[in-house]
């Protein structure tokens, strides 16, 4: 049962891509839950009651045809940020640069405490990255 109050659902070109950078770079909690009948595969990245799914497009454009052609748009989310809290930024930073991920703004130490670098996960989703500064 799904006790979420909030949910967004992304479109990604290949969750395995997706799963790598949100579960392995950022060290994320990102699952694979069973998938039912009829529905596409998804992950699922859940905190604090905000749940965010992310779907691949081909399936979302099959079952939805009049989003086809916007799902092939790059980058996506254009306007839309994910900010999220990490552990172990410095590590990340230095993964996304041996990755050749794109960094909009490196790792940067904020005046209200915290950590920061902005990026763009593999599908030009913008992410924001942010740890509490000791």
């Amino acid at each position: 049962m799904d006790t979420s109050p909030f949910s967004i659902q992304l479109a990604v070109s290949d969750l395995a891509t997706t799963e790598a950078f949100y579960a392995g770079i950022l060290d994320l909690p990102i699952e694979r839950p069973p998938t039912p009948y009829g529905a596409p595969e998804h992950l699922v990245l859940e905190s604090d009651g905000i749940r965010v799914l992310f779907v691949e497009d081909v399936p979302v454009g099959r079952a939805h045809p009049i989003l086809a052609a916007r799902l092939a748009h790059f980058p996506r989310g254009v306007g839309m940020t994910l900010h999220l809290r990490v552990d172990d930024i410095e590590g990340i930073y230095q993964e996304l640069q041996e990755q050749d991920l794109e960094v909009l703004y490196p790792l940067e130490r904020k005046p209200y405490g915290a950590w920061e670098l902005w990026c763009f996960d593999p599908d030009g989703y913008l992410v924001v990255l942010e740890e509490p500064a000791d």
